[in-house]
Parts: C-alpha cells; sequence; structure tokens
C-alpha cells in the first residue's frame, strides 16, 4: 500500500494520552466536523467523538504532529506504516 504522506520524515506520533483533554477534544471535534469527512453520515457530534476516542484507545488511529505545516492530525495507524 502506498504511503498516504509524501514528507513522512516530518512526521511525529504524539500519544494522544499524554495530551491535555481540552486539547485532544478540540483536536478531535476539528477532526469530525472538518470538510468533507461527513460523506453522508447524519450521526451525531458525539457520537463521533466517541467513536474516533475508541479508535485510539484500540490504536486503530494516531495523533501525529506534522513539522512541516506544524498541524496536527488524526490518522488512521496504517497510514503511517505502524499497523
Amino acid at each position: 500500500m502506498d504511503n498516504l504522506f509524501s514528507h513522512e520524515e516530518t512526521l511525529m506520533i504524539v500519544p494522544w494520552q499524554q495530551l491535555e483533554e481540552a486539547t485532544l477534544y478540540n483536536l478531535i471535534i476539528e477532526f469530525v466536523t472538518r470538510d468533507g469527512t461527513d460523506n453522508g453520515d447524519d450521526t451525531d457530534l458525539q457520537t463521533r467523538i466517541q467513536q474516533v476516542l475508541e479508535h485510539l484507545r484500540r490504536g486503530e488511529a494516531v495523533v501525529v504532529w506534522d513539522e512541516l505545516t506544524e498541524s496536527a492530525n488524526i490518522v488512521p495507524a496504517g497510514n503511517i506504516g505502524i499497523a
């Protein structure tokens, strides 16, 4: 499978457990409300937040910091070669 990121060397995995609760919550909110993420899904916001938290807890998703863009994101673990 091709890697999702062409600049993977600038990515750093950030343990989600080490983020302040408000920071993690805000990151998840931004992720689940981002343009193009609903795909016609009418699941309520709280459920989508809980789903992302479960993916993080199970190691199916990770928080990454991208030094190149100076931004954080939540990505599937398999997309950065760790799953």
